[in-house]
């Protein structure tokens, strides 16, 4: 759909639910990839819509602020001439149900973990109060900053090797009021000390280098090392498994996504004592181990 076409269709429509129709077919029109928090134009064109509206009640069938057309065509337009991401045309993105101030220095939060998260790691790991949380490779903070919500009992560090990324996780974390229970480290994996954490959970990059160009287009608009994960995408996984059964508490647990690489860990390693979940709302690639098996591991 051209943009004058979008225009006309647009100023014709009778309600905001006529704008997300429209605006979802002319998406749709377009071949792009929806993969950064939607899977598909109608939700994209939605959360579009109601980011215009700041959010402000429920999506219903008054009429349009016809106000809001230029700004919309605008954002149409970077979305489908330049593939950039949704999330980051309007500097927010949903992660756990919380909402997340996001830009190009991060990764957009899509990971399934939200859903362990909200279950707080039951039946996996059963959180007592006092209990420790570290997230490696926090990015925007979102897995952190979730942890803290769901589980106000206990306190979470997060690390990244990149201060660009901890300055905007800096941000989420006083934007959802947790300063007081999530500590960002400039780290490579794990903080400085002998600290041990009842849960390690981290979702590194896991694409293999050789594959970055291959990504569809909005992809590469992300932060390429929070992408790449050496030659065959598991090179963060492997530091992790090495690296924790030191960090864990006895009977603490390790959560790795690896996402599309999770066959070529299971190819390499087929002896490997992982649980790999299995999800209600969509998603894989997402495996637990304990303590123990990670010290067998090692030996």
């Amino acid at each position: 759909m051209r943009i004058d076409e979008l225009q006309t269709e647009l100023e014709r429509a009778e309600s905001y639910s006529d704008w997300v129709d429209v605006v979802a077919g002319a998406f749709d029109a377009q071949e792009l990839y929806f993969g950064h928090g939607t899977d598909n134009a109608d939700d994209e064109a939605y959360w579009l819509i109601r980011h215009l509206q700041d959010w402000e009640g429920e999506l219903d069938d008054s009429a349009p602020d016809p106000a809001l057309i230029p700004k919309l065509i605008e954002l149409y337009r970077q979305r489908v001439e330049e593939r950039v991401p949704l999330a980051y045309l309007l500097g927010e993105a949903w992660f756990a149900g919380l909402r997340f101030e996001v830009d190009r220095r991060v990764l957009i939060p899509r990971s399934p973990l939200a859903e362990i998260i909200e279950r707080r790691f039951e039946p996996w790991c059963r959180l007592s109060p006092g209990d420790r949380v570290l997230e490696v490779g926090t990015g925007s903070g979102c897995i952190a900053i979730a942890v803290a919500h769901y589980c106000p009992e206990i306190e979470v560090d997060a690390t990244d090797t990149d201060p660009a990324a901890l300055e905007l996780a800096r941000r989420n974390v006083e934007r959802h009021q947790v300063e007081d229970r999530v500590r960002l480290c400039e780290a490579d994996l794990f903080p400085s000390g002998n600290d041990k954490y009842r849960v390690i959970i981290s979702n590194p990059p896991y694409v293999p280098d050789g594959e970055i160009e291959t990504l569809p287009a909005e992809y590469r608009h992300e932060p390429p090392q929070a992408l790449a994960g050496g030659r065959d995408g598991l090179d963060p996984a492997r530091r992790l498994m090495a690296g924790a059964a030191e960090r864990l508490t006895d009977d603490g647990v390790l959560i790795v996504e690896v996402g599309n690489a999770a066959e070529d860990l299971m190819q390499a390693e087929p002896e490997l004592p992982a649980i790999w979940v299995e999800f209600e709302h969509g998603g894989s690639g997402v495996f637990v181990m304990t303590a123990a098996d990670l010290r067998l591991r090692e030996r």
